[in-house]
């Protein structure tokens, strides 16, 4: 791997003797894992089922390594949200955040989404999340992971950090800012970003930063906490960066990181953390934890709630064990379970505004792919489950017609037990109901 000159001198000066140990963890190879989906299936029951020989990451409580020859991607397993696959040191983040069940929580630059995933199944459904990115093409895989992996207190946002907090100034309880980063911790895993680095100007990320973590700060309420982490090793973008905003902000606070799992402490700046590729399996990471401590206090009052629409009672009482409950919004025919902390926003890019149930046509409901993914087998009324080992599952996966046994109408499929998608079985020809962009090719 040719790395730049550049970047080479600029870790020597950060390193010094550690360098060469650094240096030569590039001839390594990479780590690959990925995290349980616990707002699907505890680790436990995880680890029961899981058809791969997984080792444990020791900076989180659900991520676990697997080997390079195994494919988890190519597993109904992902299909049916039970595991995201993310880096190793993109973990831990979250870990640090202290999320708690109930807390409103905000991911400020969070596409393609894992973290996002990773605070959903700590909020376990209570509460409220706030997911956005700015740019719209990156939207689209975050709208897609948070609806396969089963996150419906949630509003997908794509819109700037100014616009949002114009919208939910002291509103969160936490705040995530994976920030944009010139990448230089990525280097192994994609050397396409060599050339990228080279070829950028990265003097542009820390003001890109700057603005970024100004605004997310002003997001917070006082007591809340806030992650700023990156995936780049210079200290403009991570100590310096902290350190300016600290200076700027006599509000804030910096708290200590906890140094587990060969988590390092930062560079002159003892309480952040970094993880470095030559001391921990992963590809590296920096992480700061800042809390708020004075502030002003703002008050928001909640939507009340809309009244489920007659279709969708329908529906629920002729397919669902289960009666939804909340507040109903309807836009541009799709209907939506808003999160139960959902306030009045004003001119913002929503694009899922909770849990997008389906869509209504002339009176007539017809439920969402994700929908399906937000339930559990025994929440529906007819099933068909396939074992993860049948044909049917791949075939089903690619769109294709399915002939089994079960009762007429809405299925929902499964396989194993949790939920793939929608189907509706006619005399034992299953019309294949899962989501056409989704699908296998």
């Amino acid at each position: 791997m040719k790395l730049p000159v550049k970047f080479l001198d600029n870790m020597k000066e950060i390193l010094k003797d550690e360098f060469d140990t650094f240096f030569k963890s590039y001839d390594e190879k990479r780590y690959y894992g990925f995290r349980i989906n616990t707002l699907k299936i505890s680790v436990e029951e995880f680890l029961k089922i899981s058809p791969f020989n997984l080792s444990k990451i020791p900076w989180s409580t659900d991520g676990f390594y697997y080997e390079e020859d195994i494919r988890p991607a190519k597993h109904p397993f992902y299909n049916s949200g039970l595991y995201y696959i993310q880096e190793p040191s993109a973990m831990s983040p979250v870990e640090f955040l202290d999320v708690k069940r109930g807390h409103k929580v905000l991911d400020l630059c969070a596409a393609p989404g894992g973290k996002s995933i990773q605070i959903a199944s700590r909020l376990q459904g209570e509460g409220m999340l706030v997911t956005n990115d700015i740019n719209s093409n990156r939207v689209k895989p975050l709208v897609k992971n948070i609806e396969m992996y089963g996150v419906h207190n949630v509003l997908v946002v794509n819109d700037s950090p100014d616009r949002l907090c114009k919208n939910f100034e002291g509103f969160f309880d936490r705040v995530l800012v994976d920030a944009p980063c010139s990448g230089e911790g990525m280097f192994r895993k994609d050397e396409k970003l060599i050339k990228s680095w080279e070829k950028d100007d990265i003097s542009i990320y820390p003001k890109m930063q700057r603005e970024i973590l100004d605004e997310a700060g002003k997001m917070l309420k006082v007591g809340g906490k806030l992650v700023y982490s990156t995936c780049t090793f210079n200290k403009d973008e991570n100590e310096n960066m902290i350190q300016e905003f600290l200076d700027k902000n006599d509000n804030f606070e910096l708290l200590n990181i906890e140094k587990i799992g060969g988590i390092s402490e930062g560079l002159g700046v003892k309480e952040v953390g970094r993880l470095w590729p030559h001391k921990l399996n992963g590809e590296g990471h920096f992480l700061a934890l800042l809390q708020k401590v004075d502030g002003e206090t703002k008050e928001y009052k909640r939507l009340k709630n809309k009244k489920k629409p007659e279709c969708f009672e329908e529906f629920e009482k002729e397919n669902m064990n289960i009666s939804l409950d909340g507040n109903f919004i309807t836009i541009n025919d799709n209907l939506y379970l808003a999160p139960k902390d959902m306030i009045d926003i004003k001119s913002l890019k929503a694009v899922r505004t909770g849990l997008l149930l389906g869509k209504v046509v002339k009176n007539r409901f017809k439920p969402s792919q994700a929908l399906a993914m937000a339930l559990k087998k025994e929440d529906f009324k007819r099933v068909i489950n396939l074992d993860s080992n049948d044909t049917n599952v791949i075939k089903y996966l690619k769109g294709e017609t399915i002939f089994t046994e079960g009762e007429n109408g809405f299925n929902l499929v499964c396989v194993d037990g949790y939920p793939l998608g929608f189907g509706k079985l006619n005399r034992g020809t299953l019309k294949n109901g899962y989501e056409k962009s989704w699908r296998w090719v």
